[in-house]
């Protein structure tokens, strides 16, 4: 099989080197790629976003399957145009992938499926938004309603913050929601459809903020490990049950099926399991520990998905072994990223046991040197038996790797790792590795 991935990070050079690993891929292609991909397979120079560009590609390659990463081609219709082409796609249709696209859009199908989610409401002028603040009160949460790269949420006490948020939403041409603060633990999981079949993955925990301790602004995400051990027992089975199947048969319902990755961002709360959103496509830095774990071939699975034919997929299977991915980010990331450094060590790290250096926002200079051309630009993953072997993995990875104004949160996993994480109501000690539903199997 010849799987072509489209998409420039991270989260591409993860699936990349899954599909490398499975027995049944013969050829793997990326598009547009990056310095560390173009290591590994052959990269084209070819617009994400351009869905003629990618069908030509897919065209010459004679792709047995195009796998969609970022959200913009998705919402671009890439996926509507290779599929209309003849080749198999993973990746939801732009219609389906408005789950992620529009916030609003989201919380109209979470309320149809009746999934519980935050209390949420959208305004499109400032009165709104100071109406909607006010009713829900502080914390206040505000999010773009549009696609934002994971930095378009604003989280803060202070009102005028928030309003302030919002008001250069609406000066872009944009709307908001706003919502009730979520309090608990927040747990992502992936979950793969054909549009009617889904099979869960690995519950994994990120980290949003770009300093230690979770400070300062949102960023796309500095870090994840998986599993969480501190899950309560049948967790994936009630987000399966009461989230992810009620979506998909709503999305069904309304003529447009979701097939491809429905992104649960959860919170376990003291009211119970709330959703705080839904993307629609594998998230970063996420995909990073969690494809580093599983053991079932990729490609398989993502073309049964594509196919429509998920429900004869077999069971996933997974390593034993806990992850941690350690997100490595350029100077003066988020604001205003610097490329452009000379990044030293990346050999050095990958040739540690246990270690995995993916690449996100790097490229090439004019004397073959790997630079930093992104904001987030490395995820350094390490596998241990447990978490603080993995973080110890992980971190001895980072500690090869180096360039200016290099930056990195030495805090990733930490309170995993030393038991300090609560949910609401469940008893200290009641956890479990992996829920039944995700198929462990060491």
């Amino acid at each position: 099989m010849k799987v072509l991935v489209i998409g420039p990070g991270g989260r591409e050079h993860a699936l990349v080197r899954s599909l490398l690993a499975d027995p049944y891929v013969s050829e793997v292609h990326a598009a547009p790629g990056n310095a560390g991909m173009a290591q590994d397979v052959a990269t084209h120079a070819v617009d994400a976003q351009d869905p003629a560009a990618v069908v030509a590609l897919a065209r010459t390659l004679e792709a047995d399957l195009v796998v969609i990463g970022p959200e913009a081609p998705l919402a671009a219709g890439v996926s509507d145009a290779v599929r209309e082409a003849g080749f198999p796609v993973f990746g939801p249709s732009k219609a389906a992938a408005q789950l992620e696209a529009s916030k609003a859009f989201a919380k109209d199908v979470m309320a149809e499926a009746s999934v519980p989610t935050a209390m949420a409401r959208v305004a499109t002028t400032t009165a709104e938004a100071a109406d909607a603040l006010d009713a829900f009160g502080a914390p206040y949460v505000v999010k773009d309603d549009g696609l934002a790269a994971g930095k378009g949420v604003v989280v803060t006490e202070d009102r005028a913050e928030a309003l302030a948020h919002a008001e250069s939403c609406f000066a872009a041409g944009g709307t908001v929601v706003i919502e009730e603060f979520l309090d608990g633990p927040e747990v992502s999981l992936f979950v793969i459809s054909d549009g009617k079949h889904a099979v869960p993955l690995s519950p994994a925990q990120d980290f949003k903020r770009i300093f230690d301790g979770d400070e300062g602004p949102n960023t796309g995400g500095m870090g994840a490990y998986t599993p969480l051990e501190w899950l309560p027992a049948g967790f994936v089975d009630e987000v399966m049950e009461r989230v992810a199947y009620p979506t998909i048969r709503e999305m069904d319902r309304r003529g447009t099926p979701f097939a491809g990755v429905l992104y649960c961002g959860l919170a376990m709360t003291s009211r119970g399991l709330r959703v705080i959103e839904f993307n629609a496509r594998f998230g970063d830095p996420e995909t990073q520990p969690v494809l580093a774990r599983l053991k079932t071939p990729l490609g398989g699975v993502l073309l049964a998905a594509a196919k429509g034919e998920l429900d004869d997929a077999e069971q996933l299977h997974w390593r034993p072994e806990t992850a941690v991915g350690v997100v490595m980010a350029s100077a003066n990331y988020p604001d205003s990223p610097r490329k452009g450094d000379a990044i030293g060590g990346l050999a050095a790290a990958a040739a540690l046991e246990n270690v995995s250096v993916l690449h996100a926002g790097t490229s090439t200079n004019d004397a073959g040197e790997i630079v930093t051309s992104g904001g987030r630009v490395l995820a350094v993953v390490g596998l241990g038996t447990d978490l603080a072997a993995a973080r110890a993995t992980a971190y001895d990875g980072v500690a090869r790797i180096s360039w200016q104004g290099a930056q990195f949160r030495r805090d990733i996993a930490e309170k995993a790792a030393l038991g300090q994480i609560r949910v609401p109501g469940v008893a200290k000690g009641r956890h479990v590795a992996e829920a039944s539903a995700a198929g462990e199997n060491a």
